[in-house]
């Protein structure tokens, strides 16, 4: 195999790397992929998208039938949670899907390799890897590599893991008991999700957010309703606080912590950092051909995703922007077609962002406070979902849509929902801001009754006061 020359050789086969190959391949590309963990998918399958939103709605289910079917006028005793089965559930749909990959690269002639890649110098204009496995090593040639090795989650100095008390998202998508009190410092999407799953399995978890707002990237007022409704779920949540220290005592962990109202302390059994994800450049030899990361640790590239050394290049977390499983796909695919000789692009202003907690967060385009630190005008409209039927039938009205739009045309800058199925809903949302739709296109637009959409429409027709509903 050393011999041969590949068109395209993939390092990472998460979302970014074998949506890539699969798409190079289907142009016509002889391709290989390297993966370090032997079982396809990345981050995003084995131990971050895919397992979190698994233990999402199994818990969830388990905390409406202990919570919420009494109000429906059902009556439900006994429930018991038998976690070791949802975590056979939630391992089996991983397999299906890691599975479902390895098959669609026999189907598109991808050759898969498990082991270490790292980019070793060469003297002409092929690139060379060499990939260590327990068998040993051995070397590939490639026209074009594609780096796509995803992120790491962040350890802190004062904070590191160890597996056990200090942990990470991937040990908490797999403890085998349910930890009498968890303490989760950051208030970000993982934090919040995994803060969810084990609360709704009956843990006691504390939110630690630094910042003045939990998910510090969204609206403001998503962020708040948020909030109150996690707190309702019995979250304890404190902003603008920090971790000073952590001891271990005889009944686990004391956390001392330095909040807006003094220091405070609290007891748990675990500590999940969840303060954001770093880059995974770790033994890829990017020095051996003099490729070098940016002060945030990622790698520039340009409009065909090539890095400062010519037939090098990156997609997904490694490369600015927002670390999201769909823009590394998508980024992939333009990857592909560029490489190609095709015309393609993605617009980075519509890229979606969605927080699978319940409510569910989800938004699209600016914020409200990007548009005032940018000097755009713009008009608001809001509806709540407490006026939708549908949303009153599920019992799940708490949130709301808030759609921005320039004053003239209605051009729409941003869609901002919190609340049931808010990751399905943005999808249309998104479709109208990637056409350059406004809100007169929302608000024309038929949409079927009960439905959750309908909020859109009331949203879109709120902007210049004209919703029927609200």
């Amino acid at each position: 195999m050393s011999e041969q020359i590949f068109d395209l050789i993939v390092i990472g086969s998460g979302p970014g790397g074998y949506v890539a190959a699969i798409r190079a391949a289907q142009l016509g590309f002889s391709v290989v992929v390297v993966e370090r963990r032997g079982v396809l998918g990345g981050v995003c399958l084995n131990e971050g998208c895919i397992p979190s939103k698994a233990l999402l709605e199994s818990s969830e289910h388990f905390s409406r039938l202990n919570e919420e079917m009494s109000e429906h006028g059902v009556e439900v005793s006994g429930i018991k949670l038998n976690l070791e089965q949802m975590m056979l559930r939630k391992a089996g749909i991983i397999n299906k899907l890691t599975t479902g990959i390895a098959g669609l690269f026999k189907k598109n002639k991808i050759v898969s390799i498990a082991g270490q890649a790292e980019l070793l110098a060469s003297d002409d204009k092929l690139r060379k890897v060499r990939v260590t496995s327990e068998e040993g090593s051995k070397n590939l040639l490639g026209k074009a590599v594609l780096l796509a090795t995803g992120s790491a989650a962040t350890e802190l100095p004062d904070l590191p893991f160890n597996g056990t008390t200090i942990i990470s998202a991937k040990e908490a998508l797999n403890l085998k008991s349910v930890p009498e009190r968890l303490l989760v410092v950051g208030g970000g999407v993982i934090g919040l999700e995994l803060g969810s799953v084990w609360n709704r399995l009956g843990s006691i978890v504390t939110v630690v957010e630094m910042l003045p707002q939990i998910l510090p990237q969204v609206d403001s007022q998503v962020a708040q309703t948020l909030q109150r409704s996690l707190k309702k779920q019995g979250l304890d949540i404190f902003i603008k606080a920090k971790v000073d220290k952590v001891e271990t005592t005889g009944d686990g962990l004391l956390v001392t912590l330095t909040t807006a109202k003094g220091e405070q302390c609290i007891e748990c059994d675990k500590v999940l950092v969840a303060t954001g994800r770093r880059a995974q450049t770790d033994g890829l030899g990017l020095e051996a051909v003099n490729l070098k990361t940016n002060p945030q640790g990622q790698l520039e590239v340009d409009e065909n995703y090539q890095t400062s050394v010519s037939g090098i290049y990156a997609v997904g977390d490694l490369i600015p922007g927002p670390m999201l499983a769909h823009k590394a796909s998508e980024e992939g695919i333009v990857f592909a077609e560029r490489l190609s000789g095709r015309k393609s692009s993605l617009n980075y202003q519509v890229i979606p962002a969605v927080t699978y907690t319940w409510p569910e967060v989800a938004t699209v385009g600016k914020s409200e406070a990007e548009l005032k630190e940018g000097n755009i005008p713009y008009k608001g409209g809001k509806f709540f979902f407490a006026a939708s039927g549908r949303a009153l039938c599920s019992g799940m009205s708490d949130g709301f849509v808030k759609i921005l739009a320039e004053p003239d045309t209605g051009l729409i800058h941003g869609i901002h929902i919190v609340g049931p199925h808010a990751s399905e809903l943005i999808a249309e949302a998104t479709t109208v801001m990637s056409s350059s739709g406004t809100i007169h296109n929302l608000a024309e637009t038929c949409h079927a009754h009960p439905t959750l959409s309908e909020a859109l429409k009331e949203a879109a027709l709120a902007v210049n006061k004209e919703a029927i509903h609200a």
